[in-house]
Formats: C-alpha cells, sequence, structure tokens
C-alpha cells in the first residue's frame, strides 16, 4: 500500500513539475479546457437558476389551481382564428360556478388591464400592474401583508374605492410614512389605502407584487362594464386531494352548463391548470438544457483533443528521459501514471478556473439584474468530474504510449 502511495505522490510530483516548465504550452492548454467546462457549467447554473425561480415565485400557489378563460396558456389544436372568436368568461359565470361546484376551496374573479399610473399629492409612480379582482385572490395568490388588510367580500361586491398596495408601490408614493388611510388617484378616481403587501422580490413572469396593487373588479365593472378592453379570468382552487381530471370535466360541464351550450358543441373556453403551464415550462427549460449541453460538448472535445495533441508532444519530447528512468528500474505503471496525473491536473485546473470565471459571472449578473444566479454544489461536482474525465480520456492514450516505450529505443533515439 505505502508503494503504491509513494508512486502516486512522484507521479503527481513529475506532473506538477512538468506543467510548471511548461507555462506557455499549459496556458494553452488550459484555454480548450476552461472554455469548455465554462460554457456547460454555465448552461446547467442559468437553467438551475431559472427553475429555482420560477419555483419560489409559484411557491404561494396551489398547482392544481384552475385559470378559466378565452385563452390556453400553452400550444393549442385549436386554430387561431376559432379561438379569437371565444367570448370572455362573465361575472355571472364566476357568482354560477361558486354557487355549484364541489370540493371546491376557493374560486375568485380576476381582470388583466393595462398598466397604469398612481398619483398622490406631488408624487407619481408610473407602469403599474393593476390587479382587478375578488376578495377571494387574496387567498388563491397566497398574498402576505406588510401593513394593513385586503379588502372584504362586502367591499369587493360592491366594487368599494379601496385598494392594497405592493412593497414598492407604497415605498415610491409615501418613503416611510404610514399610507393606510391615505387616498391616492388612479382611473381618474380616489381610492383609499387599505394595506400594503410584504416584499416578494422580483418576480420571473414579469410583474411582481412589489409593483402591482390589487383593487375590486367590480369598481372597474361598474365604471366600463364588461369592456373588450379587460380580459377576465375565473380562478378555481380546489380542495387537497381531489381527482383533478374528475374536477376539470365538472368545471367544463358546470361552464356549458351556464352558458346553454348543446351537445357536441366544441367548447369555447380553456380550463388551464397550472401545473400544466408549469410543465410546459420545465419542457423548455429541459429543451435549453439539453440544447445549450449539446452545444457546449463541441467545445469541450476540442479542448480534450488539445490536451491530448500536447500529450503526445510531451511524450515526444521526453523519450529520451522515459528511457533513462525505464532503464533505473522505473515500472511501466510509474511512467503511465506520470502522464496520465499530468493530463488530469491539466484538465482540472482548466476546470477550476472555468468554475471560477462562472462564480464571478454569477455574482455579476445577481447584482446587475436582481436575479439570483446560484452555481449550487452539483454544479461545481459536475464541472471538476468532467474536468477528471476528460483528462484521464484525452492522457490514456499518450500514457500508455509512453509507458510501453523500449528503454534502449527511447534512449538512443533522444541522443
Amino acid at each position: 500500500m505505502l508503494l503504491y502511495l509513494r508512486l502516486l505522490k512522484e507521479s503527481l510530483s513529475f506532473a506538477i513539475n512538468a506543467l510548471r516548465n511548461n507555462k506557455l504550452r499549459t496556458l494553452l492548454s488550459l484555454l480548450g479546457v476552461t472554455i469548455g467546462i465554462f460554457s456547460i457549467i454555465a448552461v446547467l447554473a442559468a437553467v438551475d437558476s431559472l427553475d429555482r425561480k420560477i419555483s419560489k415565485d409559484l411557491s404561494s400557489l396551489d398547482k392544481n389551481t384552475i385559470y378559466l378563460m378565452k385563452y390556453c396558456f400553452g400550444p393549442s389544436e385549436i386554430p387561431q382564428w376559432k379561438r379569437e372568436q371565444f367570448p370572455n368568461v362573465k361575472y355571472d359565470e364566476y357568482i354560477g360556478l361558486k354557487n355549484s361546484m364541489n370540493n371546491t376551496d376557493q374560486v375568485g374573479y380576476q381582470l388583466f388591464v393595462s398598466h397604469e399610473t398612481l398619483k398622490y399629492d406631488s408624487k407619481t409612480v408610473a407602469d403599474v400592474n393593476i390587479i382587478p379582482s375578488s376578495f377571494e385572490m387574496v387567498d388563491i395568490d397566497g398574498l402576505t401583508f406588510d401593513k394593513g388588510r385586503f379588502y372584504t367580500e362586502s367591499e369587493s361586491n360592491s366594487g368599494t374605492p379601496v385598494i392594497v398596495l405592493g412593497y414598492e408601490i407604497a415605498q415610491g408614493l409615501f418613503e416611510n410614512s404610514d399610507p393606510i388611510g391615505k387616498n391616492i388617484r388612479l382611473y381618474g378616481q380616489r381610492f383609499t389605502v387599505i394595506g400594503v403587501m410584504a416584499k416578494q422580490g422580483a418576480g420571473f413572469f414579469g410583474d411582481s407584487n412589489d409593483t402591482s396593487v390589487y383593487l375590486p373588479a367590480n369598481f372597474l365593472r361598474r365604471m366600463y362594464g364588461d369592456s373588450d378592453a379587460m380580459t377576465p379570468v375565473i380562478v378555481l382552487k380546489p380542495v387537497k386531494g381531489v381527482d383533478m381530471d374528475a374536477y376539470k370535466a365538472e368545471v367544463a360541464q358546470k361552464l356549458r352548463a351556464i352558458r346553454g351550450m348543446k351537445a357536441g358543441e366544441m367548447d369555447n373556453f380553456f380550463v388551464n391548470v397550472l401545473s400544466g403551464f408549469t410543465d410546459f415550462i420545465d419542457g423548455i427549460l429541459g429543451t435549453l438544457r439539453t440544447a445549450g449541453i449539446f452545444i457546449s460538448i463541441f467545445s469541450f472535445l476540442v479542448g480534450g483533443f488539445g490536451v491530448a495533441n500536447i500529450m503526445f508532444v510531451s511524450v515526444k519530447e521526453r523519450t529520451n528521459l522515459i528511457g533513462i528512468q525505464k532503464s533505473l528500474g522505473a515500472k511501466n505503471r510509474f511512467i503511465l501514471f506520470q502522464f496520465l496525473f499530468e493530463a488530469i491536473m491539466l484538465c482540472l485546473i482548466g476546470g477550476i478556473i472555468g468554475l471560477f470565471i462562472v462564480w464571478l459571472l454569477s455574482l455579476l449578473l445577481t447584482n446587475l439584474l436582481e436575479f439570483e444566479f446560484v452555481l449550487s454544489f452539483w454544479n461545481v461536482a459536475i464541472g471538476a468530474g468532467l474536468s477528471i474525465f476528460v483528462g484521464i480520456i484525452s492522457g490514456i492514450l499518450p500514457a500508455i504510449s509512453a509507458a510501453n516505450l523500449d528503454p534502449v529505443e527511447a534512449i538512443r533515439t533522444g541522443m
């Protein structure tokens, strides 16, 4: 055992000295491996960071939540011209489903509208995401509060001009003062601030709760009616453990009955399940990961071929030294380990540099984009493992050729 440890130590020492004595060659060889490791780990870290961000943004939502509307979350076999003829869901349909659905925790109503500008005295905040909704959305969206509360059922039904602000909106309008009870202007009307949501952070899907405000949907319906400028959606949150296929079928059947649709008529609405949307996103991320790795492998192969080429040159240059070592009693395995460790060390150093560059880039992107770019332990482990693997593959043939050299011929070649 001690003999093998000594052999390992001496082989490693030879490899390090060889790399140190050929600095330019070592640097050029490192470039290929560094670029390869950087490419693969950067792709893996970027996709993992996106996946983590999406999971965080959707953590407050039940993946079985259903969004009932005229649009589909993902691809659809129904032609676009046909989908454009679908009617919007209506407030009366929300009430009908709310009163008739079984196995349902909450049924909410929400309008998608354009961004607006909020004003308080001389201060304004532009490009605010407006979320007109019914009172149930506080539970469906899993909202938490820094101050105040959400609007009640009576305020929601009557369309009372009250508003709940996102954290950044409250900071922009009121800074450090208490906004509760203050009046702000929106749609040319006065709204009383009754709550401020807890800080959420940047959202992957665009608008965050920090830059959003909630107000009763019936306030806008009272002002504008069911305008085509607003896209309504009915949101259903089923109880836990429900059979989702049966639940979706019940939702479709109940809405068809409310609309008086005949048997055989095609549904003119979409029952979108949030889990289907997340599966669609996961599919996209998986495709990005696979494509990125496939492209990165080419740069990795170039680095591996470069290391193998350098190792063959190294064997050629040190043929005389190999012959002397073997004539003095060096075993074939010592010569093999000597060159194999040299290739592994070369690739490992290149991999560490590549990982270090990814780490620096992750810090830079996190600070510049307010997006948490994460280099996980598994990404580091994959990078180190790939470096060692490439070192073994690219160094094994040169090492075998060096180990099999005839000592007499090797010494004669160097003379």
